[in-house]
């Protein structure tokens, strides 16, 4: 965790936290006002989150929490998901550098919290199913139109995210996208928003895919065809964005998964997240 960042996080039986590289603390003993996330993601935005360490509550170690879903589903809004976004990934899957963000959406039933697992379909609907690691962005705030210079105030905060994506499904045909990514379980949320304290600097966080401790692939977010802030901005221009969205911002790389694999994914700066691959869904 790092030390000039405050977290958003819920336990796996849905209390609200708030926390720092220390701990976390319940949110509404930080703040009253404050008792549930979806109250917390405007505030995130604004900057007015309170500071854990000024909350008389006990702290507990993040290694002693058993983390659930970030966003609860109620407030869990629309997953935008981009493809191709650093043009190492575009060349080894021979296709051309985008000249815009190639995005797409995944239903909000692909999403799990950490540790997941991640179920994989049965073998007649898809034999081969690739993970990868992305950083994802979490909007605060409802907005249209919003400038890339403005984004920071409409953006909580980010997450480490495992996305997951039925790769002979979507050979058979591009147009099989939406199908290939929305399987159930097809997108692990990291264990707490990270909310820097001031705003996040993109230019040299690591991005790594993980496969049974293996690094997969690995970038860093300068080599981004599209940085976080542009992607956010180009989305709003599309449709009006909502506390709880979230914005996957493409990976490095993917790695092919079986029953039994441990997926991690690392972003330097904003936490991890792993989840486990357990058998074929019935």
């Amino acid at each position: 965790m790092s030390p000039d960042t405050t977290y958003l996080a819920r336990s796996a039986d849905g209390r609200p936290l708030l926390g720092d590289e220390t701990g976390f603390v319940p949110l509404s003993a930080a703040d009253p006002g404050l008792e549930s996330i979806e109250a917390a993601l405007p505030a995130a935005a604004a900057g007015e989150l309170p500071d854990p360490a000024d909350t008389p509550a006990r702290r507990v170690p993040s290694e002693a929490i058993d983390f659930g879903l970030p966003i609860p589903r109620p407030t869990l809004g629309k997953l935008w998901g981009i493809g191709l976004n650093y043009e190492e990934h575009a060349g080894d899957l021979d296709e051309e550098r985008p000249t815009e963000p190639a995005s797409f959406m995944k239903p909000r039933s692909a999403a799990v919290g950490p540790g997941g697992p991640i179920r994989l379909p049965p073998e007649e609907r898809t034999e081969r199913v690739t993970a990868e690691a992305e950083l994802a962005a979490v909007l605060g705030r409802s907005c249209s139109d919003v400038d890339r210079e403005d984004v920071d105030d409409v953006v909580a905060g980010y997450l480490p995210v495992i996305d997951m994506t039925a790769e002979d499904v979507l050979e058979r045909n591009p147009r099989f996208l939406t199908r290939a990514k929305s399987f159930d379980t097809f997108l692990v949320l990291g264990p707490a928003i990270a909310v820097p304290d001031s705003p996040a600097e993109f230019a040299e966080r690591a991005v790594r895919t993980l496969v049974n401790d293996e690094v997969i692939a690995e970038n860093r977010t300068r080599n981004m065809l599209f940085s976080p802030r542009e992607l956010v901005a180009f989305h709003s221009r599309v449709m009006t964005l909502e506390p709880g969205d979230v914005i996957s911002t493409g990976t490095p790389g993917a790695g092919v998964i079986s029953p039994g694999d441990r997926v991690r994914s690392e972003v330097e700066g904003i936490g991890s997240v792993a989840a486990d691959v357990v058998g074929r869904q019935r």
